[in-house]
């Protein structure tokens, strides 16, 4: 069959060479990963030593030196693939925080090793069991003495801890109520991961739905050097809303992948399963909601094209950044319930991947920002309504 998206034949040469390091993570591969609840350690590493991980790097530091609209063509073709870019894509928008706000010791001296694979950065501890999304009020605290910054408390959702070297954390260094505004007083730490639970860092995992490595984190008395501070002490909060808009692009990206693997999957499984003598895709119950789906991702991945042709420019893309990631996640979902639908039965079979697949798309409905958050977004700052919440 031919492909769906005529925007597959853009930047042909990254997508080929994607889908060329995905193919041999096959089906059984990553079926084998989801009993085994694994990490795809060997797919990561794939990825790593071709260089995909590094593409946001500049070329200077060892990185590929590309644009955040080639970026999100790579993360979309490993999910159009089959595969789940979750393993390992947020080394693709947590470096953005060392490379804009780091000093210049600390570019010089993690993104080289970050772009040859050395180190890993794959985690980002911001979220919090009691606050959630209310970042402002972080309980997490880390307080300065001498040469050496001392962090307690708790974060949870904190992703890839067992597979990363460095940890982007975000803590409270000024209690809130020394602030003039609730947003300062924060800051970012670039955290040594490899021996901090012999110095204080507990780690929880979390079981859940997809086989997606995630965590609680407790910090009791957890020392980090002073140096670790990313820019100004209390002004991490910024940092941090720096990176979300290149995010909310990428994961929007991934989303496409997956919605163009759902209507494929459904097309091809709609037009070979024969039912009453003629293959079921002919009857309009199942046609029209697979050509539905087909529409919403197609027009949620030019918002995608937009936002990212924004944020290359140096242009405002706050909401059409969020824009993309809502109407990508929802395109996403509904063609997973489509190809769950147009499969019946076979759907909820492993053998399938549907049903894989079918959950690891569920989770962009809730992060990493949820759609509700995105249209408070939408609603106060774009369209100027009072403010929600």
């Amino acid at each position: 069959m031919n492909d769906i998206n005529p925007l597959s034949r853009d930047h042909g040469e990254i997508r080929e060479a994607v889908r060329a390091a995905c193919a041999p993570y096959d089906s059984a591969y990553w079926q084998r990963i989801e009993r085994e609840s694994a990490y795809p350690e060997e797919f990561v590493q794939a990825l790593t030593t071709a260089g995909w991980l590094a593409a946001l790097i500049p070329d200077e530091f060892g990185g590929g030196g590309l644009s955040l609209t080639e970026a999100s063509i790579i993360l979309e073709e490993i999910n159009r693939s089959g595969a789940n870019s979750g393993a390992c894509h947020a080394q693709m928008y947590t470096m953005g925080t060392v490379l804009r706000h780091g000093s210049n010791e600390q570019k010089q001296n993690y993104l080289p090793r970050i772009a040859a694979g050395e180190l890993r950065l794959q985690s980002f501890a911001v979220t919090e069991p009691v606050t959630g999304t209310d970042t402002t009020k972080t309980r997490t605290t880390a307080v300065r003495h001498g040469d050496r910054y001392v962090v307690n408390g708790q974060k949870v959702w904190i992703s890839r801890v067992q597979h990363s070297d460095l940890m982007l954390l975000l803590a409270r260094t000024t209690p809130l109520e020394q602030v003039v505004k609730k947003s300062l007083g924060l800051s970012v730490f670039l955290v040594d991961l490899r021996d901090a639970e012999a110095r204080g860092l507990r780690v929880r995992p979390i079981d859940n739905m997809v086989n997606h490595e995630t965590n609680e984190l407790f910090f009791e008395d957890f020392e980090i050097p002073a140096e670790s501070l990313i820019g100004e002490e209390g002004k991490g909060f910024r940092y941090i809303l720096d990176g979300m808009n290149a995010e909310r692009i990428l994961i929007a990206a991934e989303c496409i992948g997956d919605g163009f693997w759902f209507i494929d999957r459904a097309r091809r499984y709609a037009s070979e399963r024969i039912v009453f003598d003629r293959p079921i895709g002919m009857n309009q119950g199942v046609q029209f909601p697979i050509a539905r789906a087909y529409a919403n991702v197609r027009a949620a991945d030019l918002m995608r094209y937009e936002a990212a042709r924004l944020f290359d420019a140096g242009q405002a893309c706050g909401a059409e950044a969020n824009m993309a990631k809502l109407l990508a996640a929802d395109a996403s979902w509904e063609s997973a319930n489509v190809c769950l639908q147009s499969h019946g039965g076979f759907g909820f079979a492993a053998e399938y991947d549907v049903e894989r697949k079918f959950r690891e798309t569920r989770l962009y409905q809730v992060a990493p920002i949820s759609t509700n958050l995105i249209l408070s977004y939408l609603g106060e700052h774009v369209l100027e309504l009072p403010r929600s919440f």
